[in-house]
């Protein structure tokens, strides 16, 4: 079945097979959704290895508890991300603060392109760029990972993250002028 045909089944569609027992459609979903959930979850922890580990057990769970499922006027995405936030939140109380640099992204920076000085840069500014999001507190880095990596609007947002529009776009604006405000400090 084909997941980005205009024809396919909306989620609500797919959702009533799948709660009536058709657990095959399930992966219609996985598919529609696993690639949104996995870079919450890699930007949430920086680490490949712990973001596919996560996304998995983030659809075993849905399926797991898909029986279970209600519609409340909310997109079905919304349930996966809670699960995820849910899961990510888990490994780090988990898991201690030490930084782990997995062979896999150390063959990248070493790596097989063209210039390897514009690869290094490239990584280095890229792990920054993860360094300081993950210095946010969770709900920030939740807020600019939805926003600015899944590409979601203001009203999205504030359905995953169970709050009202005009409160994302109060801490959308709060976590902008902290983030301004620890960019100059850096220049100085």
């Amino acid at each position: 079945m084909e997941v980005n045909n205009p024809s396919a089944p909306g989620d609500d569609e797919v959702l009533v097979k799948v709660t009536a027992g058709e657990v095959e459609y399930f992966s219609v979903l996985y598919e529609r959704y696993v690639g949104r959930i996995y870079n919450y979850i890699y930007y949430r922890t920086g680490n490949q290895f712990e973001a596919e580990d996560l996304t998995e057990r983030v659809f075993y769970r849905a399926l797991g508890r898909i029986s279970s499922y209600r519609n409340m006027g909310v997109p079905f995405s919304a349930w996966l991300y809670r699960i995820a936030h849910n899961l990510v939140a888990n490994w780090h109380r988990d898991n201690s603060r030490r930084h782990e640099v997995a062979l896999e992204d150390f063959s990248q920076v070493l790596g097989h392109g063209e210039h390897p000085e514009s690869t290094l840069i490239a990584t280095m500014e890229n792990e920054e760029l993860i360094k300081t999001l993950r210095e946010l507190p969770a709900e920030r880095q939740q807020l600019i990972i939805l926003k600015f990596v899944e590409d979601l609007s203001n009203a999205e947002i504030a359905v995953i993250m169970g709050r009202s529009e005009g409160a994302i776009k109060s801490l959308y604006h709060r976590t902008l002028l902290s983030l301004r405000k620890e960019g100059t400090q850096e220049e100085d």
